[in-house]
């Protein structure tokens, strides 16, 4: 079976690389209206791959947004199936100019495909489309497959929900697979045990009713990018613990045996800085570098603009300045909940010199999978069957947002199952994907589906 399944890809391992840069080829950004026909013009690419793979069904479903790709495989009703989630959509690929080639024109260099959305998500989920072809040209497939490929993770999923709950049927399943993480390294595979949730924000500060000459009004008038600037540093102390009151009320101390188990994970923390070109690494104290990126909750500046930003020197006080802040969430933490003390925070720390107008983006909820469950067994013994080692359980330090609603909604589990790295570059220029990366997790992702079965 295995050297069934190897032969075939080996034999069709051009054509799996070219289909997947192809589809790199579509600039399907859904944050930007600019993109819409790329969007809709993806969702049909995405279809017609799930029947060249093998999909008795494929169709482009509508939603109130962008569509949502829906394919399956059906071999026996009374055969366990899985149901594939993933996402066509890409972050935007600003700054241009620091890409080092065009974003949606791919380059392979040593071994990587550079690219946006080579490995968040188009690279990924195609891994399991290539899985697909391969089981069904082998004829060795033992479970039903269903694919749920949305356009708009990027945004927040803000129409998969309801999506859902009108499809609960259609979409029934046993087990939910997706690949849309990384693991430690090829040399140490992990499995996520969870991602963490998402809460974004947008803050406005405004002081004069117009831009001012900085000579005549400075002294006088508050300057918004310095109250922010001051309102934003207030948000940690010195041991880099967020202060915004209740923060922490709801948060999950994970046990000693699970940070045990995380920090077996190989680590140098002179290689992870130097990779990043920092000198020094930065937060929460107590807590090493794994447990700072998966177990622990986070508050970051995404974006912050005002005044004058142009070519060269405007001697300007601004009348606005402006910030983006997401805050990263664990186990229990609700992203309604802590969005409100964002919200309030900013709103009431505001000297009376300005006026704050604090707004919701968009957030989802933190997502644990157990390791016990027929799921997270099945993705374990896969991982072991190409890698010749079990993975490491780790906590995935990104956001799903539609994972909770998907298991309230289905009843059923996650399985994070990536093949990504932490250094792919996701959401900032020159992201990649290595290519013996998707070649894995296309060998890998058969085994799962073999073991699934074997374990249903």
């Amino acid at each position: 079976m295995s050297a069934l399944w190897k032969q075939y890809q080996e034999q069709h391992q051009e054509r799996f690389l070219n289909e997947m840069l192809d589809l790199l080829r579509i600039p399907s950004v859904s944050a930007k209206s600019e993109h819409k026909e790329d969007m809709i013009r993806c969702a049909e690419a995405v279809k017609k791959s799930l029947l060249a793979a093998g999909c008795d069904r494929a169709d482009v479903m509508p939603t109130e947004g962008y569509p949502v790709v829906y394919g399956e495989k059906i071999i026996d009703p009374k055969a366990p199936t899985v149901l594939v989630y993933g996402h066509y959509d890409v972050q935007p690929a600003e700054p241009l100019e620091l890409w080092h080639s065009g974003p949606f024109d791919p380059v392979i260099k040593d071994g990587k495909v550079y690219a946006r959305g080579s490995a968040d998500d188009k690279g990924q989920f195609y891994m399991h489309v290539k899985a697909l072809e391969i089981l069904c040209q082998t004829q060795t497939l033992r479970t039903n497959i269903k694919f749920l490929i949305e356009g708009e993770e990027e945004v927040g999923s803000p129409n998969l929900g309801p999506f859902v709950v009108r499809h609960k049927e259609l979409l029934h399943a046993d087990v939910i697979l997706i690949s849309d993480s990384a693991m430690l390294s090829m040399d140490t595979p992990s499995l996520d045990t969870g991602v963490r949730g998402l809460s974004y924000i947008e803050v406005e500060v405004t002081g004069p009713n117009r831009d001012l000459h900085s000579g005549i009004y400075g002294g006088a008038v508050a300057n918004p990018i310095t109250i922010l600037s001051k309102m934003i540093a207030s948000c940690h102390d010195e041991n880099n613990h967020i202060t915004i009151p209740g923060f922490y009320d709801d948060v999950v101390t994970a046990s000693s045996e699970e940070r045990a188990l995380i920090n077996k994970a190989p680590y140098s923390e002179k290689e992870y800085s130097d990779d990043l070109g920092v000198g020094a690494l930065w937060g929460e104290k107590g807590f090493s570098t794994y447990e700072r990126t998966g177990i622990r909750p986070t508050l970051e500046v995404n974006g912050i603009w005002g005044g004058y930003t142009g070519e060269g020197a405007k001697t300007v006080l601004p009348s606005k300045a402006f910030a983006k802040i997401s805050a990263r969430l664990v186990p229990n933490q609700s992203s309604e909940k802590i969005t409100q003390k964002l919200l309030d925070y900013f709103t009431q720390i505001a000297p009376a010199s300005v006026q704050v107008k604090a707004s919701l983006h968009h957030g989802g909820e933190p997502y644990m999978t157990p390791i016990d469950s027929k799921g997270y067994q099945a993705a374990a013994r896969a991982v072991e069957s190409t890698f010749g080692k079990a993975p490491i359980p780790v906590r995935g330090g990104g956001s799903i947002p539609i994972c909770s609603i998907l298991e309230k909604e289905l009843g059923i589990k996650i399985v994070f199952m990536g093949f990504g790295l932490d250094s792919d570059n996701l959401h900032s220029p020159n992201e990649k994907y290595n290519i013996e990366n998707y070649f894995k997790g296309i060998e890998t992702i058969p085994y799962f589906h073999h073991y699934f079965a074997e374990l249903s």
